[in-house]
């Protein structure tokens, strides 16, 4: 139940039972915890009212039935203000699939879960709250993390990668990539200055906000507005078994026996904590982010979470058939520590919530579980029944590199429902600003769009339903130049690569991309490449050109090469990878 708050500044009591206001302010549906204040300011919080009406000062009960009475009656003229604004609390997971969890994101298909994981508490979240099936982001975690503060999709931002642009402006024109089909793009290095952010829309609103955990776009938390964070932190601060190597040594190859806070999630959390009771107690709505290190590469858990896991009869399975020895197997190919790693941070995922209880504030919190990218996680294989569900993985806009698991809990959203409509990262902002009580439409050059009615219950129409949702990614690293628009249950990719070759797929039909449809449909393809390149235009997006230096043989020797090949562009319909369904 929301809070009740009768702000009343003075009474006249002329007996025990008639009291007279003579004073008052705005009226709030809000509850804090009882205070009599020498102001006569009277505050009830419901399932403490009995015991406040029991041992306050004398008469106190006559008072109070006065207060409802006078709040009542300004109910009826229409003088009340709104119900008090909620807590927002975004559990921001790193490099996690969205087949990544214990909970089935379609519940039709298998191998949309993970198996052998378990993780109580994020069950209870999609039991509690709606699971969105189609939920998008960047294919890399910093700009993704852009999306989430700005409500701008990634060609808006220009926040494209997280690398160093070395003083270049548009051309990524590296020695490395001399020879290369396209000359890539370089990325913007830090947020616009000039775009609001979370802190900052919500501000004004009342919120107080901090952000704590891997921050990994360059630049001051604080600049954006957040009173509380770790600062410029990358993925290193998270790798923490780094800092049990003696001097001059590699980390350990063993899990230590005194591992207390892998990937700091502990730490991470108790910060979070802190944060949230500080803000209960000062009586202020607060926005809290928490990101997480965890389930980043190089995993870590708490040895007896491995341990468990490590015993597992299919964990046991895998380790016999891969040859592998469950006490001298290497870190980065042991099963059984991401399995820990995943139900560690599942159990900080619920110190969360319980504190959130304990705090009285559940009924008016609003908690979202996302992960930043997409992924492909080996150990799906534990049950060999199971095979990937989507095409490629983190780096690339295929279905592998930005589709992602999003859970969320809270005022009138519906328990154990579940939402069909593309979703994406960058609707955050505008929708965390309307359910603060602002008016989204009040955000200036974002391309993301309040989810609250439909989390309310509320239909999506057909704009919603067909609205287009942008990723680009202009550059090679581990991949090639590509963008991808998702309209609806239609995808287009383009490779600027090969631009002769059109791409065009049924998303409802063929999750797992593996038939380009263009060819079937030119009109729709064409619609959707002019509505994609009109896009960018106008939002000043980096493209790639076309290379005049380009050597052929050069780039066939390049080290990502083969895997540019087998995830790249194609005609008709291409052979499954040996790990897909």
């Amino acid at each position: 139940m929301p809070w009740l708050l009768f702000d009343i500044v003075a009474f006249e009591c002329s007996d025990a039972q008639r009291c007279t206001p003579k004073l008052s302010r705005a009226v709030k549906l809000q509850v804090r915890e009882p205070k009599l204040e020498q102001s006569w300011r009277v505050s009830i919080k419901q399932d403490r009212k009995e015991k406040l009406l029991n041992k306050r000062v004398p008469n106190v009960k006559r008072l109070v039935n006065c207060l409802w009475c006078f709040a009542f009656s300004l109910f009826a003229f229409g003088s009340v203000n709104a119900a008090e604004k909620p807590n927002i609390v975004l559990l921001f997971i790193d490099d996690w699939a969205w087949n990544g969890t214990p909970v089935a994101m379609d519940d039709a298909l298998g191998n949309s879960r993970m198996p052998v994981l378990e993780m109580p508490n994020i069950e209870r979240l999609a039991r509690e709250g709606m699971k969105f099936r189609n939920a998008y982001a960047s294919p890399q975690c910093s700009p993704s993390r852009v999306c989430v503060q700005t409500g701008q999709s990634s060609p808006r931002s220009g926040y494209t990668v997280y690398m160093n642009s070395r003083g270049q402006e548009y051309y990524d024109e590296s020695r490395m990539y001399k020879n290369f089909p396209v000359v890539p793009c370089v990325s913007d290095q830090t947020i616009d200055p000039q775009t609001t952010t979370i802190p900052e829309a919500l501000k004004p609103l009342g919120y107080v906000s901090a952000h704590v955990g891997k921050w990994h776009m360059r630049g001051d938390p604080n600049d954006e507005g957040y009173v509380l964070h770790d600062g410029n932190t990358d993925n290193k601060p998270g790798n923490t078994l780094a800092s049990f190597a003696k001097e001059g040594k590699a980390k350990p190859r063993r899990l230590p026996e005194n591992l207390t806070d892998p990937k700091l999630m502990f730490s991470t959390t108790e910060k979070a904590i802190g944060f949230m009771e500080e803000q209960v107690e000062a009586e202020k709505p607060f926005y809290l982010q928490i990101s997480h290190y965890a389930m980043h590469a190089f995993s870590e858990c708490l040895p007896a979470t491995r341990e468990k896991y490590a015993n597992h009869p299919l964990v046991q399975a895998w380790y016999k058939e891969n040859n592998k020895d469950k006490e001298t197997i290497r870190l980065g190919d042991d099963p059984a520590l991401w399995l820990g790693m995943g139900e560690d941070l599942d159990g900080r995922i619920g110190a969360v919530l319980e504190n959130i209880d304990a705090l009285g504030i559940a009924d008016n919190t609003y908690v979202i579980l996302v992960s930043d990218n997409g992924y492909r996680h080996k150990e799906l294989f534990l049950d060999p029944k199971l095979k990937q569900p989507h095409h490629a993985a983190k780096w690339w806009v295929w279905q592998g590199g930005i589709r992602v698991p999003m859970i969320v809990r809270g005022p009138g959203i519906k328990a154990g429902s579940v939402f069909t409509g593309n979703v994406v990262n960058y609707d955050f902002l505008p929708t965390f600003v309307d359910w603060a009580g602002g008016d989204p439409g009040d955000l200036r050059d974002i391309d993301g769009v309040s989810l609250a009615s439909y989390m309310a219950g509320e239909p999506p129409n057909d704009a919603f339903l067909n609205r287009n949702l942008y990723f680009h990614y202009p550059h090679y690293r581990t991949t090639m130049p590509h963008s991808a628009v998702v309209s609806g249950n239609r995808k287009l990719l383009h490779f600027y690569e090969r631009p002769e070759i059109p791409m065009l797929f049924d998303l409802a039909e063929d999750m797992g991309e593996a038939h380009n449809i263009a060819d079937a449909y030119p009109k729709e393809h064409r619609r959707l490449y002019d509505a994609m390149m009109q896009y960018f235009h106008e939002v000043g997006a980096r493209i790639p050109k076309q290379n005049p230096d380009y050597d052929p043989v050069a780039y066939q020797k390049s080290k990502e090469y083969d895997k540019r090949v087998q995830w790249g562009p194609f005609k008709g319909s291409r052979p499954l990878d040996e790990d897909e369904d």
